[in-house]
C-alpha cells in the first residue's frame, strides 16, 4: 500500500535537461521495485526506466538513448528520473509506478501502484 506523487515536470526547450521526482508514502519504500512510464498525446503508455528495491539493478527503454538516468533515495522515500538532451518526442505525461520487489522479474511490467503523473513539454 503506497501512495505516489510526481513532481518536477514543466516546459523546456529541446536540448535542455529536467529532473523528475516521485515521493512515496504509506508503505515500506525499500521493499518495492520502481519505474517511470510515460504517455504521449494519442499514444499508449510506454515503459521508460525501472529500478530494483536497492537501486543496484536498472533497466531503460531504447527511447532514452542513454539520455535518462533513474535513481532512488530509500531513506527519503524518493524516486528520480534525470532527463538530459530532451527532444520534442519526449513530450508526455510521466508516471511513477511501484510493485512488490521480485528478484529476476522484468522491470517492464507488473506495477500495481501509480501516481497521477506530471506533464513534460519539450519545445523546439
Amino acid at each position: 500500500q503506497v501512495q505516489l506523487v510526481e513532481s518536477g515536470g514543466g516546459l523546456v526547450q529541446a536540448g535542455n535537461s529536467l529532473r523528475l521526482s516521485c515521493a512515496a508514502s504509506g508503505g515500506t519504500f525499500s521493499t518495492y521495485d520502481m519505474a517511470w512510464f510515460r504517455r504521449a498525446p494519442g499514444k499508449e503508455r510506454e515503459f521508460v526506466a525501472g529500478i530494483g528495491r536497492s537501486g543496484l539493478s536498472t533497466d531503460y527503454a531504447d527511447s532514452g538513448k542513454g539520455r535518462f538516468t533513474i535513481s532512488r533515495d530509500n531513506p527519503k522515500n524518493t524516486l528520480n528520473l534525470q532527463m538530459n538532451s530532451l527532444e520534442p518526442e519526449d513530450t508526455a505525461v510521466y508516471y511513477c509506478a511501484a510493485r512488490p520487489s521480485y528478484s529476476g522479474r522484468s522491470f517492464r511490467t507488473g506495477y500495481a501502484y501509480w501516481g497521477q503523473g506530471t506533464q513534460v513539454t519539450v519545445s523546439s
